[in-house]
């Protein structure tokens, strides 16, 4: 025969073992998805509690990240040495969620930034800070979208502050989400999606804003020193 025939079965071998590695990984990704959903579902849960309940329902969500950390463990068992950006979109939206929620439930539990110190001993992963590990990581890109999606969901429990009584938890959360739309400033952003998200930060802002002023203009907050209704950031 002038066709060796082998070529095709050793061809048909590596698809199959391609075919279950992506089974492999969508498993484990639904099951990390199942538990991203339910942790939260706990954190939504501030969105109507008292500011004296608040540090209680972080402590709950931050004590499943152990399951986090073994979901992200099963997948870095998956993926192969240094093929770590072959199936990375695979993942990359889940874990984004998952960090975002990371960063809520530490600033729900002490009103700073997760750090990347914490990033790691919750997730068990390495954030990719140096921009040389070439194993299962954590982009920089997914830790700075994570910091977006804060930014969304503090305009969002602004709002349901001042629903739930607590008027000074939009000082707050005024404060830090100005201070950290000036951390973005200082990077030179080239990533599409990552620029385009950092963008809509002005206009959560400007939702705070807009509670800030509310609340300052009644008189309902005790001290207006934690937050400005200054929208010079906007211009």
């Amino acid at each position: 025969m002038s066709v060796d025939l082998a070529i095709f079965k050793q061809i048909e071998a590596s698809m199959e073992e391609e075919s279950m590695r992506k089974d492999e990984i969508y498993s484990c990704v639904r099951d990390y998805e199942k538990t991203c959903r339910y942790i939260m579902a706990v954190l939504n849960r501030v969105h109507s509690a008292s500011s004296e309940e608040v540090p209680e329902i972080a402590k709950e969500a931050l004590g499943r990240f152990n399951e986090v950390k073994q979901h992200l463990a099963n997948l870095s068992k998956i993926v192969p040495h240094q093929q770590f950006y072959k199936y990375y979109d695979h993942w990359c939206r889940t874990l984004q969620k998952s960090l975002f929620i990371a960063a809520f439930a530490i600033y729900l539990s002490s009103e700073k930034l997760i750090s990347s110190e914490q990033v790691e001993n919750l997730c068990g992963v390495k954030l990719n800070l140096n921009n040389d590990l070439q194993d299962f990581h954590i982009t920089v890109e997914d830790f700075l979208h994570s910091f977006v999606t804060l930014t969304d969901e503090l305009s969002r429990l602004a709002v349901n502050s001042v629903t739930a009584g607590d008027y000074n938890r939009p000082l707050k959360i005024s404060k830090f989400v100005k201070e950290l739309y000036t951390g973005f400033q200082l990077l030179n952003l080239k990533n599409d999606s990552l620029r385009k998200r950092f963008d809509a930060i002005k206009y959560h802002i400007k939702k705070i804003e807009e509670v800030v002023y509310d609340v300052s203009l009644r008189k309902l907050s005790g001290s207006t020193n934690d937050g400005s209704t200054d929208d010079t950031i906007m211009k």
